[in-house]
């Protein structure tokens, strides 16, 4: 049972037990041993779950603050009250806030102890929890004006505080004077996770089905898009999609067969119904270190993956997606970045407010909309409110978050309606980190309160527009930090390589295609997600160059191997070279052929020059000029090459055997020739002048007889 805290329960209750505390630490030292050694270790812990109203609106306005006290002393304890802590004092403005929370320390504590509203708990044994209220009104608490005030509560002992206040905010929200203005706020959530293939159809690693369901994260945030108002922006990673769609169906984990995941079907259609009627912005295809690519000579990954990313979210949303805006990694770009994502028709960033400070700095909240300078133009740049995006995204292990961080977004918001020769409407952007961990009822909570605060008007993102409530910033700030979190150039050499030979496949086809079927492969690789994850990257990197360089080897010169000798009868004559398609498709290219002997063997390249045309699975060749300047072994390198003249695959030596002969052995032959001719003519001639004496000797016999 809950009671006032009178004076004379206090002195009895000090005088019947006399020694069981004179300070703070009493309860934990008294006695000594393993007892003690945990109390000392442990405190009371109280917390606040509640106030009602959260914006009392009136003096009498009965304001009920109802929290939990826990005993984590390892002991029983008596004598317990719990006390409010206020002050009539408010914040003068949102740093003095931030120091309230960050500065744990007594002196920034509420200098008053409301000692008529403080709550006498029951004899508390060790573990145990007690729920307490506290009722008081703004007028009992001396607020008079609008603004936010602190205030906290502890637990005390016989008076002495022997727990750590739990400190929070009280906005009080009279009527004004002068109407508020009713600040515009966008809310851009993220829904991007880490990339889970390496080529299109073989998983990494198996965590995305987990994700999928019951408390997973990506289960969560699509329970949030079902519910959220719809004003609320989201950014999604068409990778993500394409991810999910792969895992509804049959597929390979690490090289080995797996089955359709059926809950990744419901998820995919669960989320597509939920952001049916919400603003959805597309992420370039999976979420690239577009910074790193800018400064690592990649620049034409980005403008493939901004495309990409329009045509698969288009695909499986099943509606239409905007590109025009872009959030970078963290929310800092460089100007380079900005001006490779400006070539790609982008014109609106999405940044951190340490990427882009007021210049002169200012003593309010100034409009996070501004304008940027970019190679094609004006970027427009909105710039998220560091303070109220850290509202969205509390600490797990702080009790009751849910309730204390809705206070700070009341205060923080309330705070800057309030700030002083603020009259215009300012432009306000919540953008929680792209992979965060959001607990629902935290968000819902936020959500709900945004959307009828009265100095708040829910807008979407694409609304905001550079107003007369914009200020002068300074120009983009990237730091020596920020260039080392981008994927580095040793990283990204190998994925360079990689990229440069999946192009190629689609270059030797009989019509060249702009992208190639590994396109997606490559933009998964230099995804940012790898930023944290570098040697997970390096391996699917490998995967892809395998898979990359197979389909290339389909391509293949016949009879490359040692045993494939080619014959060159005579000194000179023709050699034909084959090449075998394989690849699923017509391709075209041509075929050079280089000598490595030229002073025993020279090439006639005149009928290589043609560009040849394969049919899947058939060969086709050419035959090649040759001339040998004497007989033996000879190589030649023969080259494929696409009809822009790049290498397709690494030369092959072929060895060419010519049975061709010099010019004196010409004349030994001829010479020989002569000879032999000769003596065949003799023989011939001699045989002829036989017969004659023959046929002469016979007549003179006839005639004699």
């Amino acid at each position: 049972m809950i009671r006032k805290v009178s004076l004379l329960a206090v002195l009895s209750a000090a005088l019947l037990t006399p020694m069981a505390v004179t300070t703070p630490s009493t309860a934990a030292t008294k006695t000594p041993g393993p007892a003690a050694g945990k109390a000392s270790r442990q405190s009371m812990d109280v917390s606040i779950t509640s106030i009602t109203p959260d914006v009392p609106s009136s003096l009498t306005t009965p304001i009920k603050i109802a929290g939990v006290v826990r005993n984590d002393t390892g002991e029983t304890m008596t004598g317990l009250s719990v006390r409010l802590l206020y002050t009539a004092q408010k914040f003068p403005d949102r740093a003095t806030m931030t120091a309230y929370q960050t500065d744990q320390n007594s002196a920034t504590l509420p200098g008053q102890v409301s000692s008529s509203s403080a709550v006498l708990l029951p004899a508390l044994e060790a573990g145990a929890s007690k729920p307490f209220e506290i009722t008081r009104t703004p007028a009992q608490l001396g607020l008079t004006s609008f603004g936010v005030y602190p205030i906290a509560v502890d637990v005390a002992r016989f008076t002495v505080p022997i727990s750590t206040p739990q400190r929070t905010y009280l906005t009080y929200a009279p009527p004004t004077p002068q109407k508020l203005p009713r600040n515009r706020l966008a809310i851009a959530l993220p829904i991007i996770d880490q990339t889970h293939r390496a080529e299109n159809d073989n998983f990494v690693d198996d965590k995305l089905g987990s994700q999928l369901t019951g408390k997973g994260r990506l289960a969560e945030l699509a329970g949030i898009a079902a519910t959220a108002p719809k004003d609320v922006t989201w950014f999604m990673d068409p990778a993500l999609l394409d991810d999910v769609q792969a895992l509804s169906r049959k597929h390979r984990l690490k090289g080995k067969d797996q089955a359709a995941d059926p809950n990744a079907t419901q998820w995919l259609n669960s989320l597509r119904t939920a952001l049916a009627s919400s603003p959805v912005v597309a992420t370039p295809y999976a979420d690239p270190d577009v910074a790193a690519l800018a400064h690592q000579g990649l620049d034409g990954q980005t403008a493939t993956a901004i495309a990409m990313g329009g045509q698969v979210a288009t695909e499986l949303l099943k509606r239409d997606v905007s590109l025009t805006t872009n959030w970078p990694v963290a929310g800092v770009l460089d100007p380079d970045a900005l001006d490779l994502l400006n070539v790609a028709k982008v014109n609106r960033v999405l940044l951190n407010s340490t990427n882009l400070p007021p210049q002169p700095p200012v003593t309010f909240t100034p409009d996070a909309v501004t304008t940027l300078d970019a190679v094609e133009g004006t970027v427009t740049a909105l710039v998220a409110d560091a303070e109220l995006t850290r509202t969205f995204e509390p600490d797990s292990t702080t009790p009751g978050s849910v309730f204390l961080s809705k206070q700070r977004f009341i205060a923080e918001t309330a705070m800057v309606a309030a700030e002083p020769g603020q009259t215009n409407p300012r432009s306000l952007v919540i953008a929680p980190s792209r992979r965060w961990d959001p607990n629902p009822k935290l968000v819902n909570t936020l959500l709900k309160t945004a959307n009828r605060l009265p100095w708040l008007r829910l807008t979407k993102l694409d609304s905001l527009k550079p107003s007369k409530a914009s200020v002068p910033r300074a120009a983009l700030t990237y730091t020596d930090q920020d260039r080392k979190d981008e994927l580095s150039a040793k990283y990204l050499g190998p994925l360079k390589k990689v990229a440069e030979k999946a192009q190629l496949t689609a270059l030797i086809a009989e019509e060249p295609k702009p992208h190639s079927d590994f396109d997606a492969a490559v933009l998964r690789l230099a995804s940012s997600s790898w930023r944290n994850n570098t040697r997970a990257g390096r391996a699917a990197t490998k995967l892809v160059d395998g898979a990359v360089q197979a389909q290339m080897n389909k391509i293949s010169i016949t009879g490359a191997g040692p045993d494939g000798t080619r014959q060159l009868a005579g000194s000179n004559g023709q050699v034909p070279i084959s090449v075998k398609n394989s690849i699923g498709e017509t391709v075209a290219l041509y075929i050079d052929v280089k000598s490595n002997n030229p002073g025993l063997l020279q090439i006639d390249n005149t009928p290589v020059k043609k560009l040849l045309t394969i049919p899947n699975d058939q060969n086709g060749g050419v035959q090649v000029g040759m001339n040998a300047t004497t007989s033996g072994d000879a190589t030649v390198s023969v080259q494929l090459t696409t009809r822009n003249g790049l290498p397709y695959g690494k030369p092959v030596k072929l060895t060419i055997r010519t049975t061709g002969y010099t010019g004196i052995a010409l004349v030994i032959v001829g010479a020989a020739l002569t000879v032999m001719l000769a003596a065949v003519v003799t023989r011939v001639l001699r045989r002829r002048s036989q017969r004659r004496l023959a046929r002469a000797a016979k007549s003179r016999e006839s005639e004699i007889v």
